[in-house]
């Protein structure tokens, strides 16, 4: 009697950045670091993140020959709401502020965050220890109906909701019901003090979530047309997986996700438990610390785009730095210099790959005018994305909106106003509009050094770019060639700087500030002086990403350290996604709000006990269930539990006196693979 053997279980990693969808295919069999049996790389297509999802990952199941049916477990990183917080897109969303008042607004970066999206403010809320205000929502059930005509979802945030839930599960439940529309509240995401910051976070978090909705959809029915029946799990900002379920809900904890698993799959490849890793991809260059094998983290929550969070990731730093930043000139200089991003422009070559002569006769007509124009090189063109995500458009918007489609449309040909730049700028920011220009990406095609574009696209634009002028008058390069490699040159010293900056940060120092002082870029300039000056990392670079061979060829000696780029390095995201683990928590407070009393909150229920003991059993019992379920819904059946309780007490005539306790339950474990 023949018994059947089963195939090796396979692993399937994709992450989905603002410019490629890498996917790999791993095997924890071979060596004790697993093996990599494929990989490849995709376009990311925003209008439709299938397309990009099925080419890569139909690559490496073609490289392969691997039967789809033995793969257990796919897992995915994705950069698209980290991307999406930096050029500060996203779908409109009205704020519900509960028991606050429009002072509130002015902290924490929240005006800033909401920009022109609508915000309400209802009497209510809680004090700290949950006691509730009086709540009426009648005026706010009359609000919705217009309301939900001009916005994608809702962020509610209710005056110390941690410490009782009430009138945000009110407001969530009413505005579910009347509109159908996605709600984002507060306590679901944190559970932290800082009303205004917990606001911010559930902003962001209700703008993310068609985004990363469209995504998980995707990648769902594309597993599916493939039969390929596995758990499908993602990457959180702090490096662990959870289920595409749970991060469909709380999108604002896939921020930094890339960064997240590309550090992961660093500490795999290369086996170093001390680096600095810089990952830099097609938008943003992303740098973090290992210590001890292990990424730092920041309690206080990432910072992404400019805004705090309470979103606890790696302690990353994120900068508007890649191989599609934005290419221009410094303004009323004699010797401008070349600045590169934050805004990620899509490259002139791969437009030209994509629409061919539609972009090059335009830049060839821009060639032949006599003297250099303020738009040459630049153009429009729509993202794809549903029409009902323009939903609420002002008249200029809509107007211009209609005159952008889906073929490059050059700028010069667009644009008969400054006015109509700024309108342009808004719908790009929406996330509906790409402009198309001169990128890094473009000066490597010049100078032979990147290939997979058109490279005499990106030529006419390094040419169209080269005539700009001095203070002088003069043209800033004599060649293409020329400026290429001032570009890249550029890059590569923006990075080190970057670099510098998170390590000088991470020491305690202000990083933007030491890294600009006259010693520090003389010691990076290497300066030839009397007093010579030397900086170096105490830690060698793990460089990521697919472009890191060529920009980070010139590191080590402005770092004083070597730089690593280990062989998989263009895969970092993608293989860190399949070996990571499942990492949830679960927290609860008891506070005394008068002597003799304790109050329990935790999840969405406040309980009072008149034994502090009974109070902090009763804690630690539910956070240890919260945890457990929070686990199973994260994606894992074998989670181990710890918990620990912290206590704030103070002691009055040598009598101790409870203030509060905080109790944290962590869950860990492997994800669940299919059978």
């Amino acid at each position: 009697m023949s018994m059947r053997v089963r195939p090796t279980p396979l692993f399937l990693g994709i992450d989905t950045g603002g410019t490629y969808t890498d996917a790999v295919l791993w095997s924890e069999t071979g060596s004790p670091k697993g093996k990599v049996l494929a990989k490849a790389k995709a376009l990311t297509t925003r209008h439709d993140l299938a397309v990009g999802i099925s080419g890569a990952v139909d690559a490496v199941l073609e490289k392969s020959r691997a039967d789809p049916t033995a793969i257990k477990l796919v897992s995915m990183s994705t950069t698209l709401a980290t991307n999406a917080l930096v050029e500060g897109q996203g779908g409109r969303v009205a704020l519900i502020m509960i028991g606050f008042s429009e002072a509130d607004l002015a902290r924490d970066g929240l005006k800033t965050a909401l920009g022109t999206d609508p915000v309400l403010f209802w009497p209510g809320g809680h004090d700290v220890h949950g006691n509730a205000a009086k709540l009426n929502l009648s005026g706010l059930e009359a609000a919705l109906p217009e309301l939900a005509g001009s916005v994608s979802g809702f962020a509610v945030c209710a005056y110390f909701a941690t410490r009782n839930p009430a009138h945000e599960l009110a407001a969530r439940d009413l505005i579910r019901e009347k509109t159908g529309l996605p709600v984002t509240a507060s306590h679901e995401l944190s559970a932290k003090l800082g009303g205004p910051r917990r606001a911010l976070t559930t902003l962001l978090n209700a703008r993310l979530i068609s985004m990363i909705d469209r995504l998980v959809a995707a990648t769902e029915e594309f597993l599916e047309a493939r039969k390929i029946a596995a758990p499908l799990m993602v990457v959180r900002g702090d490096g662990a997986l959870v289920s595409a379920a749970f991060a469909r809900q709380r999108p604002i904890e896939t921020i930094l996700s890339g960064p997240a698993a590309s550090l992961v799959g660093a500490r795999h490849m290369t086996g170093l438990d001390d680096a600095v890793v810089s990952d830099i991809g097609g938008t943003t260059t992303d740098v973090a610390v290992l210590d001890s094998g292990r990424p730092r983290l920041d309690p206080e929550g990432a910072t992404v785009g400019g805004f705090r969070t309470m979103v606890e990731a790696v302690a990353m730093r994120t900068f508007g730095l890649g191989g599609d930043s934005e290419v221009a000139l410094e303004d009323g200089a004699l010797n401008p210099k070349i600045l590169l991003g934050p805004r990620r422009l899509v490259p002139l070559a791969l437009a030209g790959m994509v629409h061919g002569e539609a972009v090059t006769s335009e830049l060839e007509r821009q060639l032949r005018a006599p003297n250099p124009g303020r738009m040459d090189g630049r153009f429009a063109v729509r993202t794809g994305v549903p029409d009902w995500l323009a939903a609420g458009l002002t008249a200029p918007e809509a107007k211009l909106y209609e005159a952008i489609g889906a073929v490059p449309l050059a700028l010069d040909r667009l644009l008969s106003s400054n006015a109509q730049n700024a309108t342009l700028n808004r719908l790009v920011s929406r996330g509906l509009v790409h402009i198309s220009g001169f990128t890094p990406s473009d000066a490597a095609h010049v100078v032979a050094k990147q290939s997979n574009w058109d490279a005499a696209t990106a030529r006419l634009g390094a040419e169209l770019f080269a005539r700009k002028r001095d203070g002088c008058g003069q043209a800033i390069a004599v060649t293409p060639e020329v400026l290429a490699e001032r570009v890249l040159v550029t890059l590569t010293r923006w990075s080190a700087e970057y670099i510098l900056e998170t390590a000088f940060a991470e020491d305690g120092l202000d990083g933007a500030a030491t890294v600009a002082h006259a010693l520090v870029q003389r010691a990076v300039d290497a300066h030839p002086g009397i007093a010579r000056l030397s900086v170096a990392l105490d830690r060698p670079v793990i460089g990521l990403g697919a472009s890191a061979p060529l920009h980070y060829a010139g590191l080590p000696p402005l770092i004083g350290n070597g730089c690593i780029v280990p062989d998989d390095t263009d895969v970092a995201n993608a293989l860190g996604a399949v070996v990571g683990q499942v990492r949830v928590s679960a927290g609860a407070r008891v506070s005394q709000p008068q002597e003799g009393l304790f109050r329990l909150a935790s999840g969405q229920i406040v309980r009072d006990f008149t034994d502090e003991v009974k109070a902090i059993a009763a804690a630690e019992a539910d956070v240890r269930a919260i945890v457990a379920e929070r686990a199973k819904d994260a994606g894992t059946d074998s989670a181990e539990i710890e918990v620990a309780t912290e206590f704030r007490v103070s002691t009055v005539e040598s009598q101790r006196m409870f203030i509060e306790a905080h109790v944290v339950a962590v869950a860990s474990g492997r994800p669940r693979i299919a059978v």
